[in-house]
């Protein structure tokens, strides 16, 4: 199998006690050939060089201590079709074991970064209802009106073109609108969007402080950077309320826009 060679040099890991050696890169000896790469090597050389490159950046994304001598010994096995030191049996054993171990490491990380924000975003909640015009709903949905709008109010099943920013309470933006109204209906976001735009008028300007239980909870977003438990700040612009026909004919117009302009990208690759 060709994931062999990762997969021998992870279990290795795990029964053998080796140490990382100094893989600095030494005068090559006489006779033998250098693995100094430069813009003046082969075609063949630099290649190589990308693709070991880019496997090293790939295993240390794994967080995994290694023996980068064992690691070499089984990458250079698999590549010249030599037999695995390690059985079939003795290799999906392994596996098993260390994907169990990882996947509770992950866990146990998860659960400790759950608590540590849990107790972050409460004080800072706390703290926060104390300022001057934050006010909190009965849900502990606090906001603060930087502009009062004078337009429509839209309910739960609405739909409305909002500008937004979202930080995180270290003041980290993890997603932005950039100033553009974006549509969407109120029923397809985090619950405290969906409270809080009800409390805004077209033309309204507001500051929301959202507890976990309100945004991704226990789980948070992975992928928009947002750890479990996070208390979420939105500075959102009511521009317009909308209805869900209109909302949902906008929504698939930037989809196909979305795709014809990756279409394009593409097609001029």
């Amino acid at each position: 199998m060709k994931k062999h060679a990762l997969v021998a040099a992870v279990a290795a890991t795990l029964v053998l006690a080796g140490c990382n050696k100094d893989s600095s890169a030494a005068e090559p000896k006489a006779g033998e050939k250098s693995t100094v790469v430069t813009d003046k090597s082969t075609e063949i050389e630099q290649v190589s060089y990308v693709f070991g490159y880019d496997a090293g950046k790939s295993l240390k994304r794994i967080e995994e201590q290694l023996d980068i001598d064992v690691y070499m010994k089984a990458f250079k096995d698999g590549y010249a079709g030599a037999e695995s030191a390690l059985t079939e049996a003795q290799i999906q054993t392994l596996g098993q074991a260390y994907e169990k171990r990882k996947t509770e490491e992950a866990m146990k990380k998860q659960e400790e970064a759950a608590a540590t924000n849990k107790a972050e975003g409460d004080k800072f909640l706390a703290e926060n209802a104390k300022k001057a015009g934050v006010q909190t709903t009965a849900s502990g949905l606090q906001y603060k009106v930087i502009t009062e709008g004078t337009g429509k109010s839209p309910t739960a099943t609405d739909g409305v073109y909002a500008a937004y920013e979202g930080k995180l309470t270290d003041g980290t933006v993890f997603d932005s609108s950039e100033g553009e109204a974006v549509p969407f209906m109120l029923n397809q976001v985090i619950k405290g969007w969906t409270e809080g735009l009800q409390l805004m008028k077209e033309g309204g300007k507001y500051e929301l402080y959202v507890p976990s239980d309100l945004a991704y909870g226990e789980n948070g977003a992975v992928n928009a950077g947002i750890g479990p438990n996070s208390v979420l700040i939105f500075t959102i612009d009511l521009k317009k309320v909308a209805d869900q026909k209109t909302i949902e004919a906008e929504q698939r117009a930037m989809m196909e826009a979305q795709m014809r302009a990756l279409e394009q990208a593409q097609a001029q690759q």
